[in-house]
Order: structure tokens, then sequence, then C-alpha cells
């Protein structure tokens, strides 16, 4: 393998690892606080990067494939109602939150989510 490649590859494995730095420090700092993580929206090449073992770092959380990485959390909120947030995984923090209500149908968050993950791409397209 020529110099050149070596350092690509090395260049690679530096940013993989240095992106699951980032996916663990937002899941510990949200997990402190009591959330818990649903979804992880992941782009093809960050999803490439991805071992077995890294993968533990999700657990039993839905891998979605999507154009930007982020992080879906859910927790309980005030008065019986439950609270998601989405979080980008960037070093600046940029998270959309929402707070459903118990009886809500199932169907109108998951429109909400949708909803939210549509302006989380809106900002990260323009950043």
């Amino acid at each position: 393998m020529s110099a050149c490649c070596i350092a690509l590859a090395d260049s690679r494995a530096s940013d993989t690892w240095l992106m699951l730095a980032l996916f663990a420090e937002i899941i510990g700092n949200y997990q402190r606080h009591g959330w818990e993580l649903r979804r992880v929206l992941l782009r093809p090449e960050t999803r490439a990067g991805l071992n077995e073992s890294s993968q533990g770092l999700f657990k039993d959380a839905l891998l979605i494939d999507s154009d930007f990485d982020a992080l879906w959390f859910s927790r309980p909120s005030h008065a019986g109602r439950e609270a998601w947030e989405l979080r980008q995984v960037a070093n600046q923090p940029y998270a959309l939150f929402e707070a459903f209500e118990a009886d809500e149908d199932e169907e109108l968050k998951e429109d909400a989510r949708h909803e939210m993950e549509n302006r989380m791409r809106d900002q990260v397209r323009q950043t």
C-alpha cells in the first residue's frame, strides 16, 4: 500500500474514531439526565465506519439511514406527557424538542417527528 493510501486510511480511521467519541459523549450526557436513546439517524459514510463493537453504543435503538447524523431521545415529561428530542451529532449543539400528550395518536406523533427531521435537515444544509 502506498504512503498516500495509508495516510487516507489513517485519516478515515481517525475521523471514524472522533465521530464515535462524539456519539458516546452526546449519548452519555443525555442518559445522565434521564433520556433514553430511541433512534439513530446515520449518513451512509457514518454507517460504513461502524464496526460490531461500535454498534453496541446504540444498544436497542433503531438505526435509520439518513442524509445527516442525529440521535432521537425520549423521556417522561410533566403531566404524563412524553418528551422527544432530536440532537444533531456535531460539535456545535443543535437540538429540536417536542412534548406529546400521553393519549396523542401515534401517527400524529410520528408525523411531528418527521417534521422535526425535516427542520433539522434544513438546518444542516444551511451550515
